[in-house]
């Protein structure tokens, strides 16, 4: 098993090892930093969850990889050298702290002395109002992560039971997996999909059930990996963009659903860009959410909410009272 004071100082090089050599196949990486291929493996499954204070798009580290090679498509800094500011560091020293009391970790002894440099670090920070947050791991279903993992590596095609969002529908599809990404803080799985045949992106979040089956995943020629550099979802000629204002309770909208922008509001609200194909469905999901969102445009979609929601409370009326 790999120690912590082995592992730390591979993980902070990685970024800028690999920065340095895009696409350079797994085993010759493992075979750089003396680890075995599934080490390396395990590595990059962690700095998915590793990048700068908000925690949210655009703030962790963004990889890809598949069965042969590795690429960095956002470092998240990891390309400068490292200097804390007073409340980064205070921050970490209170993790530390809490990580050393802890019973039973091993490598006390390294916690011990990461403590003591950080709390001689503290003294020569730059002084700096940042606040530091702490964000969630994805929801994914350990079961689905080992499933889809163990395909991808292994060549094997899926059964997969999948949530589409935009339709709000669970299908079953058998799929030929390609790769996977993490982009924007969220782990995808990319497969040729046999009932659509095409290429299709799959959020790992959003995998009901995954099974290996027993035959080898055969994405044809004509299957190419999607490019991602410049973002996971381009926009596309038949969306619309509706900006939105969300109340704290539903702020998991820009969250589980993909947005362009998201702008902080007093009392926990936020302001949100969001893009959208079919208009219904937006219109259903804006009912859902009771009242807790406010359309700040196109107005033909606040338009059609309200006269939906005011339909609905005239059926209600004649209702018998409980």
């Amino acid at each position: 098993m790999t120690s912590a004071t082995q592992r730390l100082p591979r993980l902070l090089a990685l970024v800028p090892y690999l920065l340095s050599r895009p696409g350079i196949p797994i085993a010759d990486a493992a075979a750089d930093f003396g680890v075995t291929p599934q080490q390396l493996r395990k590595d990059l499954e962690l700095l998915w969850m590793c990048g700068l204070p908000g925690y949210g798009p655009g703030d962790l580290i963004d990889l890809s990889f598949d069965s042969d090679s590795i690429t960095v498509t956002y470092d998240a800094g990891m390309r400068r050298p490292l200097r804390l500011t007073a409340s980064e560091a205070t921050s970490l020293l209170v993790a530390l702290r809490a990580l050393a009391e802890t019973p039973g970790v091993p490598d006390s002894d390294a916690v011990q002395r990461t403590l003591a440099k950080v709390e001689n670090a503290v003294g020569k920070a730059r002084p700096s109002g940042v606040v530091i947050g702490l964000g969630a791991e994805e929801a994914v279903d350990p079961d689905v992560r080992r499933s889809v993992q163990s395909a991808a590596t292994g060549g094997k095609a899926l059964r997969i039971r999948y949530y589409t969002a935009s339709r709000d529908e669970i299908s079953e599809r058998t799929v030929d997996p390609m790769r996977l990404l993490l982009v924007d803080g969220r782990s995808y799985l990319e497969a040729w999909c046999r009932s659509a045949r095409g290429v299709r992106m799959f959020r790992l979040d959003r995998i009901d059930d995954a099974r290996q089956l027993d035959e080898p995943a055969q994405p044809p020629s004509e299957a190419e990996p999607t490019d991602v550099s410049a973002g996971l979802f381009q926009p596309a000629p038949d969306q619309r963009v509706a900006e939105l204002e969300l109340e704290p309770d539903v702020r998991w909208v820009a969250e589980y659903y993909q947005v362009d922008e998201v702008t902080e509001l007093p009392g926990g609200r936020a302001r949100v860009r969001m893009r959208y194909a079919d208009h219904a469905w937006m219109a259903r999901l804006l009912l859902g959410l009771g009242g807790q969102a406010t359309v700040l445009s196109p107005a033909e979609l606040g338009s059609d909410v309200r006269q939906r929601a005011n339909a609905a409370l005239r059926r209600t009326r004649h209702l018998p009272s409980t």
